[in-house]
């Protein structure tokens, strides 16, 4: 034996052979697990899985049946609204058709009945007018065949002077025109009511100022919009601008704004 100390001998051969058969059979235990034991673990947990969610399904038909059984409140309530207001706005416009059936039906009496009695302030208007036009259509000179003489001709001349006089009586008709002018600035820094007192200035025969107001132009500027009365027949259109126009001091430009005849 001492002379095998120093030889490589494997005396633990037999401990080192058990272990590793235990170790194989280890392993072969655990790869020879039953398949069907873990099939059947699979089997049932699916089956646990399927009937939760059949429970799942038949609890959320319950609460649609539930909630289906009892009516929305608010909804119903809404809907009840809508239902009154369509039978007013219904009832309001059978109102309104009736209202102008009615209206439509006077209106069809009034046109179709007699005309309308004539004042005697209007009587009396048309009578002086048919006067007139009486007079004016007089045979001032007579018939033709008529042997003009002495008295014919006095006549004549009575009857013309006659004429005359009423013609003269007539007043005369006066074409006037309502005028807004837009006098404009040079800037903003300009007095715009000592402008205003030079325009009212301009005065001559058959022109009257009225009433004027200060409009916005831009960046603080302002026009100054002024109404004027003008006889036709006596002041120009065109001479009123150039006269505001020489104005220098104050006026940049004149527009017309409005021109009516009155």
């Amino acid at each position: 034996m001492t002379a095998l100390i120093h030889e490589k001998v494997w005396f633990d051969r037999t401990s080192y052979n058990d272990a590793e058969k235990n170790y194989y059979e280890s392993l072969s235990k655990v790869q020879t697990i039953p398949v069907s034991i873990g099939n059947s673990s699979l089997a049932s947990e699916v089956a646990k899985a399927r009937q939760h969610i059949k429970n799942s399904l038949e609890c959320m038909d319950n609460v649609t049946a539930t909630l289906a059984g009892v009516p929305n409140t608010e909804l119903y309530n809404k809907l009840n609204n809508l239902e009154k207001e369509n039978t007013n706005l219904k009832k309001a416009i059978d109102d309104l058709r009736k209202l102008v059936l009615g209206l439509q039906s006077r209106v069809e009496m009034l046109e179709s009945g007699p005309s309308r009695v004539i004042k005697p302030e209007c009587s009396k208007t048309a009578i002086v007018h048919e006067e007139q036009d009486s007079d004016d259509g007089v045979d001032l000179f007579g018939s033709d065949d008529e042997e003009e003489g002495a008295e014919a001709a006095k006549l004549r001349e009575e009857r013309l002077a006659a004429y005359n006089a009423k013609k003269a009586k007539k007043p005369v008709l006066i074409a006037k025109s309502n005028i807004i002018l837009d006098v404009k600035p040079w800037d903003d820094e300009t007095d715009m009511a000592a402008m205003e007192a030079a325009v009212r200035t301009i005065t001559t025969d058959g022109l009257l100022w009225g009433a004027a107001k200060l409009v916005p132009l831009a960046f603080g500027i302002h026009k100054l919009q002024i109404s004027c009365v003008v006889e036709d027949d006596k002041v120009s259109v065109d001479w009123l601008t150039e006269e505001i126009e020489k104005i220098e001091e104050f006026v940049q430009s004149v527009d017309i704004a409005a021109f009516n005849k009155v």
